[in-house]
């Protein structure tokens, strides 16, 4: 019997399809490690322009079952999903039903991720608006230098590194990279006032209504992985 998701309505199906279609625009080859338990769908995804986790959650409408197993853990096609959740996002016949795709090789980080729990929230985080100020900000600097490059260096190496310099940056003391900010915003994550700041191990994450982003910070001792 074919795995299937139930979404719990049209508008969980929905979302989940749009954050797939943004981590698509920034690798069409993308792969998703999806782990589902309970009334709960938790996706993960990488896009590779930010060196950042993504995480999305989506609503179902009753706990995960295939058989006899009663929890979902896989990586997949980030696209062969976004197809059969968006046909359950727009068909009536399929009444929020998607189906999950074959598995595939997951890349390495598919098998790294945050720890499920063990979260503390951290201080120091400024308001919505102004670390959505902070990645404009950010954003309009890289453009500014990149146009006050000779033309000769506007070479990927040298744009690399300028994106280093400015996605690095920390916002205040929190240890959180910009570039964490920049992809929150990116992926539609970065939207409303709920923002929150989380610690657990070496890891930090930030999280939103929409979606959350983690981040291993620097110097920080043992990486906490879930069990693959």
């Amino acid at each position: 019997m074919t795995a299937q998701l139930h979404f719990a309505d049209a508008g969980e199906a929905g979302d989940l399809a749009a954050f797939l279609a943004r981590l698509i625009h920034y690798d069409k080859a993308a792969a998703v490690r999806l782990q589902a338990a309970g009334d709960t769908l938790a996706v993960f995804g990488r896009p590779p322009s930010f060196e950042v986790l993504a995480i999305r959650t989506a609503r179902l409408a009753k706990p995960y079952e295939h058989g006899i197993e009663s929890s979902l853990d896989v990586t997949v096609s980030a696209g062969e999903l976004l197809e059969f959740v968006g046909e359950s996002a727009q068909s009536v016949e399929s009444a929020g039903v998607a189906l999950v795709p074959q598995a595939v090789t997951g890349p390495p980080w598919a098998g790294v991720l945050p720890p499920r729990g063990g979260w503390q929230p951290e201080q120091g985080l400024p308001p919505a608006d102004a670390v959505r100020r902070l990645v404009a900000a950010a954003v309009a600097e890289f453009k500014s230098r990149v146009e006050e490059l000779p033309q000769e260096r506007r070479v990927r190496a040298e744009l690399d590194q300028l994106g280093r310099e400015i996605w690095s940056r920390t916002i205040g003391d929190t240890g959180l990279p910009v570039r964490a900010a920049h992809a929150a915003q990116a992926l539609g994550f970065l939207r409303g006032d709920s923002l929150d700041l989380l610690s657990s191990g070496p890891w930090l994450r930030l999280r939103t209504n929409y979606g959350s982003i983690a981040v291993r910070r620097a110097g920080v001792g043992g990486l906490t992985v879930t069990p693959a």
